[in-house]
């Protein structure tokens, strides 16, 4: 399993808490930053590493702003990514089983690391499901190939 991480100035703390859990996890993992101390744009950030698991360098993205909020619109504008903001464990469990998602967005202002280390844990280790879900989840990417 391979990881990129990234996030703006927002979510820089996140990013690195995160980037602990995955070494512990033993996961292979790109920090991709920002490694920064002032303001940056989210797109920066989020549009590479979105491309990244598009182009299937890395199984997963995690990605971390103020909120998630900006990260994950940005990342889901990438042809063959399914992003979810997530700020809780169950959905962090349900988007890999039904959406199966390869970006996991979360705000470093909305969640603390305790939680975000579960949720990682949870996200990474979840299986999809596929069966009546797989239906879906072929909708959206039949969109895709026929969005220009």
């Amino acid at each position: 399993m391979k990881v990129v991480l990234a996030s703006d100035h927002g979510g820089a703390n996140l990013r690195s808490e995160i980037a602990s859990l995955l070494e512990e996890m033993q996961v292979e993992y790109t920090d991709s930053g920002c490694h920064c101390e002032g303001s940056v744009d989210y797109p920066d950030y989020a549009i590479p590493a979105a491309e990244r698991v598009a182009q299937g360098e890395f199984d997963y993205g995690i990605i971390v702003c103020g909120t998630g909020i900006g990260m994950s619109i940005t990342a889901n504008k990438v042809k063959g990514v399914r992003c979810a903001l997530v700020h809780d464990v169950f959905s962090a469990k349900a988007t890999r089983q039904h959406n199966n998602a390869n970006m996991l967005a979360m705000g470093e202002r909305v969640i603390g690391p305790g939680l975000a280390r579960e949720i990682v844990t949870v996200f990474l280790s979840s299986d999809y499901e596929a069966g009546r879900h797989a239906t879906r989840v072929d909708k959206i990417e039949a969109y895709e190939k026929k969005k220009k």
